[in-house]
């Protein structure tokens, strides 16, 4: 059967059909810190928004100039203006409407863009000045039936509301304010130039006054609104670089895990091949050593064969463990189910180390509570769990010391099983290291019986596989306690109280 090695995960360590979308990735993160180190500080970089922001601001408050030209032209006639303001208010009205209209134009075409803003910056200016222009024309109207007093109020009222209805409707656009006011300040200007008359002259005054303060006051909300883009514009960007972070993270953490799969993969089918080998080596060694096939001429040759023996169950043992741990990381590791005596399996744990304990004078003191009831766990896990932690205590326990083993339940309803030992202890800062994969504290590295790191891990692993906890408590030259925890679910439910639940019913036969 032929196989087709792209589609096997196990043999993709490192995904080279990434690397395009990588480079990508990569670009988008350039140009993102290009754009918050170098964009954003500039009118420039904002006209486009400035110029959209006009364009809706003028089109919501389209209907504004003709109401407020009707209601001029209205008062005018009541003064008793001449026909010139309702021919001024028809041209006015015009003008305004082919403004809108051009708005309109230019805003559903989308012709704005920020390389040609500048450009139209101009261009609606001058629609500007052409709407200026319509009020200075109005400024230029005169009344040789109306009160001068009061002809002048009506006038500068009027102008003051319309330029400045106008001004704060388009302050968006950059120098649309002069535009605005320039040419009517300036037609007032030259008519008092040629009056002398000090009404004309204090509504001039009033005008450029006004016009002062809109400039002013507009450029204050463009440089608030200048700095409000530009906020915003560094939040879009910040986010766009968190977004392009994680996502080249995501793919860093998809292809180690992806690398340590495959490992785990590959270790877990190695089981047979690595093992057959060691088989036939601690086989023939053992034969050599206890000299079955006829005694060995040379005394060292003996003594050699015990050393492979010896070397060769060591490196079983750390094989056994590495396969043991990589079945687990590759979820290949069934748990067979049965109930389970955690007292008996705790006794039986103590007696396979109770040999190499009495060789260092070790007491094993035992603390189970009665009438323990069996829990629902895969036998073998949890012998392999006990004696990984027995063999650690016996390990580094000195000589004449003690180890006290438990078994009981916890505070909700679970079954523990602890052991504590007065060795050396662990210090605080290695606890994470000795739980980790291979990771061994400094007394470990001192002793003469190193071991591979892997034994709490695996603890860890099968606890987690029954849904338990692990809970490792050491203080340096105090000692070291160790709990295996099982939950309350896996504790099978006494027979005696189905046994009471049926002889209530034989006394009650309406118990339900």
């Amino acid at each position: 059967m032929r196989m087709d090695v792209k589609s096997s995960p196990d043999k993709i360590i490192v995904d080279k059909t990434k690397h395009h979308r990588n480079s990508e990735v990569l670009k988008a993160v350039r140009s993102t810190r290009s754009r918050l180190q170098n964009g954003g500080d500039g009118l420039s970089h904002f006209e486009h928004e400035f110029i959209e922001l006009y364009l809706d601001s003028a089109l919501q408050s389209a209907a504004a100039i003709p109401l407020l030209v009707g209601l001029i032209t209205l008062a005018g006639f009541w003064l008793g203006t001449s026909t010139g303001h309702f021919q001024w208010a028809l041209f006015t009205l015009t003008l305004h409407a082919l403004h809108v209209f051009a708005i309109r134009a230019i805003k559903s075409g989308k012709a704005v863009t920020q390389d040609n803003a500048r450009s139209w910056i101009w261009r609606l200016n001058l629609m500007q000045t052409a709407m200026g222009i319509c009020w200075a024309l109005f400024a230029l109207q005169a009344c040789t039936n109306c009160v001068p007093m009061a002809f002048t109020a009506y006038k500068g009222a009027s102008l003051l509301v319309a330029l400045a209805a106008s001004a704060m409707s388009a302050f968006m656009l950059r120098g649309a304010v002069l535009s605005i006011f320039v040419p009517t300040v300036a037609a007032l200007t030259f008519q008092t130039w040629l009056s002398q008359n000090a009404l004309d002259m204090g509504l001039v005054a009033t005008l450029a006054t006004t016009a002062t303060f809109f400039v002013y006051v507009t450029g204050r909300l463009q440089r608030s609104g200048r700095q409000i883009m530009s906020f915003r514009s560094e939040k879009d960007d910040l986010i766009a670089e968190l977004e392009v972070a994680k996502a080249v993270s995501d793919e860093a953490r998809r292809r180690a895990e992806d690398a340590n799969l495959a490992k785990s993969r590959f270790l877990a089918s190695m089981s047979h091949e690595l093992r057959t080998p060691l088989n036939a080596i601690l086989g023939f060694s053992e034969v050599m050593s206890n000299e079955v096939m006829g005694p060995l001429n040379n005394p060292m040759y003996k003594e050699y064969a015990n050393d492979i023996n010896n070397s060769g169950k060591h490196l079983l043992n750390l094989i056994n463990e590495i396969l043991d741990l990589s079945r687990i990381e590759a979820g290949r590791y069934e748990l067979q189910e049965t109930a389970v005596s955690l007292t008996d399996v705790a006794e039986d744990c103590i007696g396979m180390v109770q040999l190499k304990a009495n060789n260092k004078s070790i007491r094993i003191n035992e603390q189970f509570e009665p009438g323990m009831p069996a829990v629902w766990a895969d036998e073998k896990s949890m012998r392999q769990i006990v004696l990984n932690l027995l063999s650690n205590a016996v390990k580094f326990t000195p000589q004449s010391g003690e180890i006290t083993v438990k078994v009981g339940w916890t505070a909700g309803g679970g079954q523990y099983v602890s052991i504590k030992d007065n060795g050396p202890g662990i210090s605080e800062d290695e606890i994470p290291v000795v739980l980790s994969a291979f990771g061994q504290g400094s007394i470990a590295i001192k002793s003469a019986e190193q071991g591979t790191g892997l034994g709490l891990p695996i603890v860890q692993a099968l606890l987690a596989k029954h849904g338990g906890d692990f809970v490792l408590k050491s203080k340096l030259r105090e000692g070291t306690e160790v709990i295996a925890i099982l939950p309350a679910k896996r504790v099978l439910q006494s027979v005696a109280a189905v046994e009471e639940v049926r002889a209530n019913k034989r006394r009650n036969p309406t118990f339900a």
